[in-house]
C-alpha cells in the first residue's frame, strides 16, 4: 500500500521519521488565540503549510492587527511543532488581514473606512478622550491604518492632544483631507473654529456638522475610525449612535460608583440602537505614588470590572490615574507616541488588541465583495 504523501516513515532529505503535514496542521489548528479565544483552526488561520527542501513553511494569518505579538506567535508554533517536526526548520511568515465588518442597519457605509469603533463614556470627566487618542495610536503601532473623529463638537480637544494646528485642506471643493500626526488621520471641529470660539449650536445643527465632518472627509484606506463621542447620553449621542455605521462600541467609565451609574446608561443606549458593545475600559483604576510606590484606588477598586460581569461585557483592561499621562496628552504627544515601550503605553496596546480581536470576530460584511445586478425590460 502506499505511503500518503504527507507523511514518511523513513528519515530522507532530514525530514523526521514520521513526519506529517496533516499531523504538524492539526498541531498548529489546535493552538489558541489568547485575545480572541479561538483555536488557529477556528479562525483558518494556518495557511499554505509545506516542505520546503528541509523547512516547513507556513502562513499565520491574523484578522486584527498585533505586531508586537508577532515573536511570541513564532515561538509558540516552534514549541507546538516540536513533536511532529522535529530537527526541522520552520519559516513562520506573519500576515494581517482586517475585514470590513457589520454594522447597525439603515446606516450607509463611509468611503475609506472598513470598521468605526465609538469611544464613548455616560458622563465627562473620565479620560475618554485620552483612552480613545492613545487606543488608536496603539492600533497604529500594532499595525493598522487608523484614524480619528473628533465628535465633540462643543469641546473638541483632540486637536491639541495631537498636537495638530490650522485647518485641514480642501479636495475638489467638496472634501477635507484629514490632518496627520503620529500616524494617525485626525478631523475635528477644533480645526475649523478659532480655539476660543464658543460653538453655540442646538442638538440637530451640532449632528449635521458632525455627519459632515464624518462623510465629507477624504479619509484614506483605514482599517479603524476611532470616534471619540461627546459624553453623555443626549440627544447628540442618540443621533450619531443611529446615523453612524458602527461597527461597535468600547465605553469608558472610573470605579467610581457615580461614574459607573451612567456608563451603564451608555451602554443601553448602545444596546437600544443595535450597536454591539466592544468592552469597558476602567480608566484611573489606581495612584501609584511615583515617590513612595504606594497604590491607592482614589475612585473606588474594582468597580469596572464588577460592572462588565454583571452586565456581560469584555474587560478590556485597567489604566491607571498618572500625571504623565495627563502632561502628554496636554502637551500634544500622548503616551503611547512619546514612550511606546513604557508600560502605561503596554497597557494601552493590551487594551487596543483586545478591542481588535473583538471586532474580528463580529461578522462580515460582504455586501462590497458582489457586483451590482441591474434588471432591464427584455426587448
Amino acid at each position: 500500500m502506499p505511503l500518503p504523501q504527507t507523511a514518511s516513515r523513513c528519515k530522507v532529505d532530514n525530514l523526521p521519521m514520521t513526519f506529517s503535514t496533516d499531523a504538524a496542521t492539526a498541531a498548529l489548528n489546535a493552538l489558541i488565540d489568547d485575545y480572541t479565544g479561538q483555536t488557529l483552526g477556528q479562525s483558518k488561520a494556518i495557511k499554505n503549510l509545506r516542505m520546503d527542501g528541509a523547512t516547513l513553511v507556513l502562513d499565520l494569518v491574523l484578522s486584527y492587527p498585533a505586531a508586537s505579538t508577532h515573536d511570541l506567535w513564532r515561538e509558540r508554533i516552534k514549541a507546538a511543532l516540536a513533536n511532529d517536526a522535529a530537527g526541522l526548520e520552520v519559516h513562520t511568515t506573519i500576515k494581517t488581514d482586517i475585514a470590513t465588518h457589520s454594522v447597525q442597519g439603515g446606516t450607509q457605509r463611509i468611503e475609506g473606512v472598513k470598521n468605526i469603533i465609538a469611544v464613548a463614556s455616560g458622563k465627562g470627566g473620565v479620560g475618554k478622550s485620552t483612552t480613545a487618542v492613545n487606543m488608536a495610536l496603539a492600533l497604529s503601532a500594532e499595525g493598522a491604518r487608523v484614524g480619528v473623529l473628533d465628535a465633540d463638537i462643543y469641546g473638541p480637544s483632540v486637536p491639541t492632544m495631537m498636537g495638530l494646528k490650522g485647518k485641514p485642506e480642501v479636495v475638489d471643493g467638496k472634501f477635507m483631507k484629514p490632518m496627520v500626526n503620529h500616524g494617525l488621520q485626525v478631523i475635528s471641529m477644533g480645526f475649523l473654529v478659532r480655539p476660543d470660539d464658543a460653538v453655540i449650536w442646538r442638538g440637530p445643527m451640532a449632528t449635521q456638522a458632525l455627519d459632515q465632518l464624518l462623510r465629507q472627509t477624504k479619509w484614506d484606506d483605514l482599517d479603524y475610525l476611532i470616534i471619540d463621542m461627546p459624553p453623555g447620553t443626549g440627544d447628540i449621542q442618540l443621533s450619531l449612535s443611529q446615523r453612524v455605521p458602527l461597527t461597535g462600541a468600547v465605553v469608558v467609565t472610573t470605579p467610581q460608583d457615580i461614574a459607573l451609574i451612567d456608563a451603564r446608561k451608555g451602554v443601553r443606549m448602545f444596546e437600544k440602537v443595535s450597536v454591539p458593545i466592544l468592552g469597558l475600559v476602567e480608566n484611573m483604576a489606581v495612584y501609584c505614588c511615583p515617590n513612595c510606590g504606594h497604590m491607592e484606588h482614589i475612585f473606588g477598586e474594582d468597580g469596572g470590572q464588577v460592572m462588565a460581569a454583571d452586565m456581560g461585557l469584555n474587560y478590556l483592561g485597567a489604566l491607571p490615574l498618572n500625571r504623565g499621562i495627563r502632561e502628554q496628552a496636554d502637551s500634544g504627544t500622548p503616551t503611547v507616541a512619546l514612550d511606546p515601550n513604557s508600560e502605561i503605553s503596554h497597557l494601552y496596546r493590551g487594551v487596543a488588541l483586545r478591542v481588535a480581536a473583538q471586532v474580528a470576530l463580529k461578522s462580515r460584511d460582504y455586501s462590497g465583495k458582489f457586483p451590482s445586478i441591474k434588471v432591464s425590460s427584455a426587448t
